[in-house]
């Protein structure tokens, strides 16, 4: 079993708590009165005032920064931000070169292109990711990848709507900070309560182990838009058809729409469903957003897409596919096309075989990890679905556990607790990483744990 007993004399009770990072951007801020340069007359956005610190990944690296001065030539091992770590295929970047030499000719050269997307990659989405599912390349929209669509489909639902997030859920600097920060942003949130640490215009959906990592619906009141990662991020779970199909008959009860995010559905291995659009009805009261990012390692590249089926309408009666088609040809003039490039190419026959093989090399880093801490006696979830690995350490808090890795380890992992009030007591661990170090990493924890 695990040590714990060191934890209390190594920590003060809140000794790796996360400290607010302090903004000096301001002309004036709270507790400050410093003024720094000219201030216009323009009030600031009040909404923007409502937004919380994004503390948990800068705060992160405070510690790692720390723990570098104290430990110089320690050999530091990062599964904490889960960024894809291998090359691409060369068939996808050929085609990214191929087109960009073709830009230097005649024949080849291309300026703006449909705010939509290219009506190939928009064909290839349609019939091979949503194979059978009825999709159509009109309701496929390409983009710069699915955080920036999260947004989008904010400003496109417009202020004072009631919303609805999973918890734990990915935090603040990415796909959580859409969900949550866009809808402060514009205006869904309301005001910030100190004493539980939510907006109370925000329903957060607990996804524990005792519900199976799905919210009780029957204790989830109505919100117009619910917010859905499947499998889920930080804890790896796929919900399953029985689960989706129960999310789809809340949705459809309650006039709600569900923002689906799929971003790592090509590594689901269990038969759960990959798209919420293999679900009846859900073409009714859904949106999917995916991302080529983990898909085919494109964090750097940028592309991802957005369906929006015809038969989804507002309560008037209005296509809400007219209404975003006006939003993207309003806030984006169209993704890279040299990304576009690369995205098609990873949907050929021979892209889909190598940016499998990706996949099963992170997901065997998976495995790796998951088998050396439940060797351990640990609780552990995630790693068959998705490549993130939630790991359960029962009444200690998730800073500390951190701590602890870090110091006697040199590993880099990410406090439960940064993904919501859920997420207490948990890590999470990422298996995106290279195969030397996540073997050297499994070695590490078996010798801090025992």
């Amino acid at each position: 079993m695990y040590k714990t007993s060191n934890l209390s004399s190594m920590f003060s009770p809140n000794s790796l708590q996360p400290r607010m990072l302090v903004n000096r951007f301001s002309c004036t801020l709270k507790n400050q009165s410093v003024r720094i340069g000219h201030c216009t007359k323009v009030p600031r956005n009040v909404n923007m005032e409502k937004l919380q610190h994004g503390y948990l990944f800068p705060e992160i690296e405070r510690h790692e920064l720390l723990h570098l001065k104290k430990y110089p030539n320690a050999n530091l091992i990062d599964l904490g931000i889960g960024d894809t770590t291998e090359p691409l295929p060369t068939l996808v970047t050929s085609s990214m070169v191929d087109f960009v030499r073709g830009l230097s000719t005649a024949e080849g050269y291309k300026g703006y292109g449909p705010e939509q997307g290219e009506k190939a990659l928009r064909k290839a989405i349609a019939h091979r990711v949503y194979k059978d599912l009825g999709i159509k390349p009109s309701e496929v929209f390409v983009s710069d990848g699915a955080q920036c669509d999260i947004s989008r489909l904010q400003l496109l639902m417009g202020p004072n709507l009631k919303i609805a997030v999973q918890d734990p859920s990915f935090p603040k600097i990415l796909m959580k900070q859409a969900y949550i920060d866009s809808s402060v942003i514009i205006g869904h949130a309301g005001k910030f309560v100190d004493r539980i640490g939510k907006y109370e215009n925000i329903e957060y959906m607990t996804c524990g182990p005792q519900t199976d990592f799905f919210p009780d619906l029957h204790r989830t009141s109505r919100s117009q838009l619910i917010f859905f990662c499947s499998p889920n991020n930080p804890t790896g779970h796929a919900a399953t058809r029985k689960q989706l199909q129960q999310l789809v008959d809340f949705a459809k009860v309650n006039g709600s729409i569900i923002i689906y995010d799929s971003a790592y559905s090509a590594y689901i291995t269990d038969g759960s469903p990959k798209s919420i659009f293999e679900i009846p009805g859900a073409k009714e009261v859904a949106i999917e957003v995916s991302s080529f990012s983990k898909f085919a390692g494109f964090t750097g590249v940028r592309l991802g897409w957005t369906v929006v089926p015809e038969e989804l309408l507002y309560s008037n009666g209005f296509p809400v596919l007219q209404d975003f088609n006006r939003i993207v040809c309003t806030c984006f003039n169209g993704a890279s096309s040299i990304s576009q490039a690369g995205g098609l190419a990873c949907l050929s026959p021979e892209g889909l075989k190598a940016v499998k093989s990706l996949i099963d090399y992170y997901m065997e880093n998976a495995r790796i990890l998951v088998n050396a801490l439940t060797s351990l006696g640990l609780t552990v979830y995630g790693g068959k679905n998705a490549p993130y690995v939630w790991v359960r350490f029962p009444g200690l808090k998730s800073w500390d556990v951190f701590g602890e890795i870090l110091e006697n380890t040199h590993i880099i992992t990410v406090p439960g607790s940064g993904f919501g009030p859920g997420g207490e007591g948990y890590i999470r661990i990422s298996a995106f990483g290279q195969r030397e170090s996540i073997i050297e990493a499994s070695e590490r924890l078996k010798y801090l744990l025992y």
